[in-house]
């Protein structure tokens, strides 16, 4: 842990640094201690990089730990916000908010998206429940792709008819954290914080619950109060974390994995207590370094981070489910 607060660290440093106007690392650290060498650089630093670096820091973290609560709530290692519609139906309910009912402020819309992004999951986790065998990995996965595709279909023909949204909403939609002020990060903190610690909290119960319910039962854990914490704890993480950068998928399927990696190589073993923190830490890094890696690759212009995201995680995906598949044969 130590060291991966280290390396977020570099890469927060590395992220007020680059972009389209590159700024020497002790221009940087003269401009966060109040000495700029020139008022353009501590525009650049203060008014541009720093709520994009804190941005990319607090959404990262609440897609890390809504995906791997996902996880663990549903025993699924493919489930993530955006692979089981959780991130599409808080996008569908925001673009709703605002070109029906008119709400263009953070605050107007965030509860749109908390509604969204509940709705979404009930309804994936109640499609992929059908049958005689229940809830499987690969069902849910089946289900979050094809309500995803529905929403993302409802959610262009409310889109498409106002043209001035389009523009606007094309942007946002594959996340991106360009053009943000410190306002979004302070109006967002209070709901990730909020999330947080719902999800931090019921850690001890996740590593029971991973048991098996009827194991988790007889340690004495209450599994309807367990799941209803835990979806508390992804609605609040995922519709705010959507509200503020667009639905950026695959972070949540990806970085729980590699903290479960690295929890096993540091002999900690599947303790929820260790992995929560592991995957909030990782998943700020990773969508920093792809907000970094958009920026460089196309200067001066940019491509958006969720754009990088999905090149890594889309692969991972599929490597996923072909596992999957082959370990039920």
């Amino acid at each position: 842990m130590t060291l991966l607060v280290v390396a977020l660290g570099m890469i927060c440093l590395l992220s007020l640094t680059l972009g389209a106007a590159s700024v020497p690392p002790d221009q940087v650290v003269r401009a966060l201690f109040g000495d700029p060498p020139s008022r353009l650089v501590d525009n650049v630093v203060w008014s541009a990089r720093v709520p994009r670096t804190a941005l990319g820091l607090t959404a990262g973290a609440a897609l890390g730990l809504s995906g791997a609560v996902m996880q663990a709530l549903t025993r699924n290692p493919l489930a993530d916000p955006g692979v089981l519609g959780v991130s599409a139906g808080a996008s569908f309910a925001i673009v709703l908010a605002a070109g029906v009912f008119g709400l263009g402020s953070f605050h107007g819309y965030i509860w749109f998206a908390f509604a969204g992004a509940l709705a979404a999951s009930v309804l994936v986790y109640l499609l992929g429940g059908l049958g005689r065998s229940g809830p499987s990995p690969v069902k849910l996965a089946l289900a979050g792709i094809s309500v995803t595709s529905l929403l993302s279909s409802l959610t262009s023909a409310v889109v498409l008819t106002d043209p001035d949204a389009l523009d606007r909403f094309r942007f946002w939609s594959a996340g991106s954290m360009a053009d943000q002020d410190g306002a979004t990060v302070l109006r967002m903190l209070p709901f990730l914080l909020a999330g947080a610690a719902l999800a931090l909290a019921c850690a001890p119960a996740l590593n029971s619950l991973a048991l098996g319910d009827d194991v988790a039962t007889s340690l004495g854990r209450r599994l309807g109060l367990v799941r209803l914490q835990g979806v508390a704890a992804i609605t609040l993480l995922t519709g705010a974390a959507v509200a503020a950068i667009g639905p950026v998928v695959f972070i949540g399927l990806v970085v729980p994995h590699l903290a479960r990696v690295l929890a096993q190589s540091a002999g900690l073993g599947p303790d929820h207590r260790w992995l929560l923190p592991l995957s909030a830490v990782l998943a700020a890094g990773l969508l920093l370094a792809a907000d970094i890696v958009g920026r460089m690759i196309a200067r001066p212009t940019e491509v958006q981070a969720g754009v990088i995201v999905a090149f890594i995680g889309g692969p991972f995906f599929i490597a996923l489910v072909r596992r999957r598949r082959l370990a039920e044969v």
